[in-house]
């Protein structure tokens, strides 16, 4: 395997994988923190960085039929959430594209 190369994010509000720190979307990038997963609470994000993602798969969620894939940190391989790639509902296609990381995985920091 390569060198595993990391991003680091500017602003004061960053959130982080609680196990291993490691950056992974700010405050900035929040759409909204009104999602449920496995663990409770969840937020979905615009954006996000220093993640991998799984083979994507056709799921039942709570909104409807989606194809999404697990999130993966980059750091600790931990499954964080998952990411939007098809909504077959026309009211639900705003989160295509979208990632969805669970609070519990995560902490908010200050940085810089």
């Amino acid at each position: 395997m390569g060198r595993l190369i990391l991003e680091y994010l500017d602003g004061n509000r960053i959130y982080v994988c609680k196990k291993c720190r490691i950056h992974l979307t700010n405050f900035q990038n929040r759409i909204s923190k009104n999602f449920k997963g496995g663990t409770g609470q969840a937020y979905l994000f615009d954006l996000g960085i220093n993640y991998h993602v799984g083979l994507p798969v056709d799921k039942d969620l709570l909104t409807g039929k989606h194809t999404v894939q697990d999130l993966m940190c980059n750091g600790c391989c931990e499954i964080i959430g998952w990411k939007y790639i098809k909504a077959f509902r026309e009211s639900e296609k705003y989160k295509e594209g979208k990632i969805i990381i669970e609070k519990y995985f995560i902490e908010k920091i200050k940085w810089k």
